[in-house]
């Protein structure tokens, strides 16, 4: 029974080919794309709203230099947050549940940060490892402490999504298989569960949006310290 409920963090395959590329692949293509008419509808009126005000909120307080990832960044944001809500419906798959995948975004977007920092501002780069005014006996252990703390952040970046996509979607298997089991025995209780457990479905849907606004904004900042 303990093993059921890690079942649907379990890539699904078909004939023996994983299907992880086709729930990738399937959020891109539900994504409308804008007509050749002057004007248009309200759907893409609204995600070009919400795209621009991400955007401008996340460049904020980055340099012109920056601007050059508003579209990976927004692109970044749309996708993580469409796999997210596709994965709360039933029968799905979620593939941000995998550390593998999530590190596969944080590693090279991170690094890519790291090289940028060191190519174009060398010294402010490093000087990030070594705070100002620390005294002589303690910086070669700060120097240490601060070079691990960076390589710490992609794996916090992806550890942290796939933690919370995680809990969220096993508390709401647990929370589902006890209405079912009280409904028969003690229908009260199973009522107020099931209210409990649509309270909990409207609050990872509240997590699946902020966790990658999270991923997003915490890459941003990387990118600011480099730029």
């Amino acid at each position: 029974m303990m093993m059921s409920f890690f079942d649907q963090f379990a890539s699904p395959s078909f004939l023996g080919i994983p299907l992880i590329a086709v729930a990738i692949a399937l959020p891109w293509i539900l994504f409308p794309t804008p007509p050749s008419r002057w004007l248009n509808n309200r759907l893409i009126t609204l995600q070009t709203w919400f795209i621009n005000r991400f955007t401008n909120q996340l460049l904020l307080p980055l340099n012109v230099g920056g601007h050059k990832w508003a579209l990976l960044f927004a692109s970044l944001m749309v996708f993580l947050i469409t796999i997210n809500m596709l994965g709360l419906l039933p029968y799905t798959f979620t593939p941000t549940t995998q550390l593998s995948l999530n590190m596969g975004f944080a590693v090279p977007l991170w690094l890519a940060t790291v090289i940028i920092g060191m190519r174009n501002q060398p010294t402010v780069a490093l000087g990030h490892l070594l705070p100002e005014g620390t005294p002589i006996p303690l910086i070669p252990v700060l120097i240490m402490i601060e070079t691990i703390s960076l390589f710490i952040r992609p794996l916090a970046l992806g550890v942290r999504l796939t933690a919370n996509l995680t809990a969220g979607h096993l508390l709401i298997q647990l929370i589902a298989t006890a209405v079912f089991v009280l409904l028969p025995m003690m229908p009260t209780v199973a009522i107020l569960t099931g209210a409990v457990l649509f309270l909990l479905t409207l609050l990872e849907v509240a997590v699946a949006m902020i966790q990658a606004y999270v991923f997003v904004l915490l890459l941003s900042l990387y990118l600011q310290e480099n730029v």
